[in-house]
């Protein structure tokens, strides 16, 4: 069996679109069935209707609080009945009526080696800090900032004249080839949360 993908995206969707380009090969196993953001007009939104993939879009500002907007997210989201749920650059934290219902089969990526770095500056820390080596992750996403159960995570060498721009660009291409191998082994293979470890063959 395919496995479904839902992927949101508040951007420019260069993550929707490997995903996309992966999916084409029926040897993946996974399809994306929908696309929602959390605004219009964007260029993820145009990645989508160009691939004939069903969109939506579910403002913050459209709905009464921000608990109203994560109920009617769980709800749309659910509606596409995803086996997992991809979180590709979307800039929205999902709360407490979306983890309970699709927490669980729900990634996000980071541009950081977790448990380092977490929040907004991950490549720009890590650059202030001095590491030699950092990266990106891919987890499982809880109630906290880049704190869920850990994917798959890829390295990424610090260069001598590294500005936070030219690592960030490195960090996203490693990070775009992290996510697509691990997204297609948890369509193929399936995946299970055991604590803070993600095991593959679920």
């Amino acid at each position: 069996m395919t496995a479904r993908l839902v992927v949101l995206v508040s951007g420019a969707g260069t993550n929707l679109q490997a995903l996309l380009d992966a999916c084409a090969d029926p040897a993946y196993g996974a399809q994306v069935v929908a696309v929602g953001a959390d605004r219009d007009g964007i260029e993820g939104l145009a990645r989508a209707e160009r691939a004939g993939v069903a969109t939506f879009v579910l403002r913050v500002e459209d709905h009464h609080s921000r608990e109203d907007w994560d109920a009617a997210l769980s709800e749309a989201v659910a509606g596409y009945r995803p086996d997992v749920v991809v979180l590709a650059g979307f800039m929205k934290l999902v709360g407490s009526s979306y983890l309970p219902r699709l927490g669980a089969r729900t990634v996000n990526t980071h541009p950081a080696l977790s448990p380092s770095f977490p929040g907004m500056h991950g490549p720009a820390d890590a650059l202030a800090y001095g590491v030699k080596v950092t990266g990106a992750t891919l987890f499982v996403v809880d109630d906290g900032v880049d704190t869920g159960p850990i994917v798959a995570q890829t390295a990424v060498p610090v260069a001598d004249d590294d500005s936070v721009e030219s690592l960030h660009e490195r960090i996203k291409t490693a990070e775009r080839g992290m996510l697509v191998e691990a997204v297609g082994r948890m369509a193929r293979e399936g995946f299970a949360v055991e604590g803070r470890r993600v095991r593959f063959g679920g």
